[in-house]
């Protein structure tokens, strides 16, 4: 395990921001790369923060989006400080993607949960309180994370410790909860002439990352649940700006009337899972201070106490 020390800082106050809940502010907290595993010569690299003290803190295993094509864990910092400032630590993951081709993210995913709790007391975190969380296609590679945790595809590469990928709870960020349904939406609209410009080159980036249509079925969280794939049903928070056409749209093939968000809910309250839904402008979605309920989501179901003030 090689360990890059990339420094602390201090933790920002987020209570004086706008719409924001009141956060429980910590002094400092660290950020270290860590190497986890190697793909031949390519590391395998979790991005550590976790407030300062002796612990042992919740940990979220964080995804970036991307379209399942780029992106890095240095997205998820901003995010990562939020969750410091109150008492839990993130380890952002630069998992494999794009020409590597599903369901390689599944495997990083799958062995970097279970290596976190193999790994838990000699980095201050518990074992026992790990959650997931991503944003946009990471969220979609979240749920999938969680709903499967003992598939043998997706836990594929090979670990010296008796551990599992069970996740206590998982946190969506505008996630794209069904691969196949956007695919075809932004075809469909390239087809038709004068697309939007946010289809820009989603199609090429499913393609790349999918290579067919049955992969985007058989790894859809959407589709797994309708059917009734017996899967885990960890608590749920999907966090979703409003309007956002490429990831809150209603698609023409689904058996509902609804919305792929709302669909998705029904889906899995049916299947025995609880989730919320939080809504926020499109153009605010990113502002870390309106992350509250998020952080109030993650403070319930890793079992830490409520803040003061």
């Amino acid at each position: 395990m090689k360990i890059t020390r990339l420094g602390s800082f201090v933790l920002g106050d987020f209570r004086k921001a706008k719409n924001s809940m009141t956060f429980a502010v910590m002094p400092a907290a660290s950020i270290e790369d860590i190497e986890i595993f190697h793909h031949g010569s390519r590391p395998l690299v979790v991005r550590l923060i976790r407030p300062d003290g002796p612990g042992p803190s919740p940990v979220i295993l964080d995804l970036h989006g991307g379209c399942w094509c780029k992106g890095g864990p240095s997205e998820c910092e901003t995010r990562a400080r939020v969750f410091a400032a109150n008492g839990m630590a993130s380890a952002a993951l630069d998992f494999r993607q794009s020409e590597d081709r599903y369901p390689s993210s599944l495997e990083d995913i799958n062995y970097a949960l279970r290596w976190l709790r193999a790994h838990a007391g000699e980095l201050r975190l518990d074992a026992g309180r790990v959650g997931i969380l991503g944003q946009s296609s990471g969220g979609h590679l979240a749920m999938l994370a969680a709903m499967r945790p003992n598939d043998p595809r997706y836990g594929a590469l090979p670990l010296d410790a008796d551990t599992d990928a069970g996740v206590r709870c998982v946190g969506m960020m505008w996630p794209v909860i069904n691969p196949l349904s956007r695919y075809r939406r932004v075809v469909g609209l390239r087809a038709a002439g004068y697309p939007p410009a946010w289809v820009a080159d989603l199609p090429e980036r499913h393609d790349t990352y999918w290579e067919n249509e049955e992969n985007m079925e058989e790894g859809n969280p959407m589709l797994a649940l309708e059917r009734a794939e017996p899967v885990a049903t960890p608590p749920a928070f999907w966090f979703q700006g409003t309007p956002d056409p490429v990831h809150d749209y209603r698609d023409p093939d689904a058996p509902s009337g609804l919305n792929e968000p709302e669909r998705f809910a029904e889906n899995y309250r049916r299947a025995g899972g609880s989730i919320e839904i939080a809504h926020v402008d499109q153009a605010d979605r990113s502002d870390p201070a309106l992350l509250g309920p998020l952080v109030a989501f993650f403070r319930q179901h890793l079992a830490l106490p409520a803040p003061r003030g």
